[in-house]
């Protein structure tokens, strides 16, 4: 398993080995061992998984804030997205900057994403299915979201954002100017 830092702290991009023949390949997507003796040491509780219909799906910018804040372990296992994790850790010398990772079934590539940072993808293809492991259980009344295109981020996107299919609560997210972050920065 390589585990590689990404340009904001705490933000890792994680591709398993994928042992393949003639019959395909076969791949440990996670090991809690690996994990530790890469100095990450999470506890998982949750799975998820969705599937977007068309590409062009936009899923994002989410968060859950406090007591139920969640780190995420995301990976594609059909299609392919462009993933993006926001550092929005008051105190964060990185606080407003953005990463970005293809992820796709074809590349196996993972990105964890901690708490403190909001979450969103962008499917590539038609029919693609995300799956994620969180950390905490899923709690409406901690779920939030902020503008997936706020000009005060900049995401590139490499998609005409204009033209991108929503859900009414991300159609509707506040501006990150008017988000207020629950999370603080802890240098270690």
């Amino acid at each position: 398993m390589n585990i590689e830092e990404t340009a904001l702290k705490d933000v890792f991009a994680i591709t398993p080995q994928r042992f393949g023949d003639d019959r395909g390949f076969f791949s440990e997507t996670y090991n809690r061992q690996a994990w530790a003796d890469a100095g990450l040491d999470y506890n998982f509780v949750q799975d998820n998984h969705s599937k977007s219909g068309a590409a062009g799906t936009v899923r994002g910018l989410h968060y859950q804030s406090p007591p139920a804040a969640q780190d995420k372990l995301v990976r594609v296992v059909s299609g392919s997205i462009f993933d993006v994790a926001v550092d929005v850790r008051l105190g964060s010398p990185n606080f407003g900057k953005w990463i970005a990772v293809e992820l796709s079934a074809e590349n196996g590539k993972q990105l964890f994403v901690p708490k403190g940072f909001l979450h969103g993808f962008l499917t590539l293809v038609d029919a693609t299915e995300v799956v994620y492991k969180c950390t905490d259980f899923y709690a409406p009344n901690c779920d939030g979201a902020v503008r997936f295109d706020d000009p005060s981020i900049g995401i590139d996107w490499g998609w005409d954002t204009g033209n991108v299919i929503l859900s009414e609560k991300d159609a509707n997210a506040p501006s990150f100017d008017t988000f207020k972050s629950p999370f603080t920065y802890e240098a270690l």
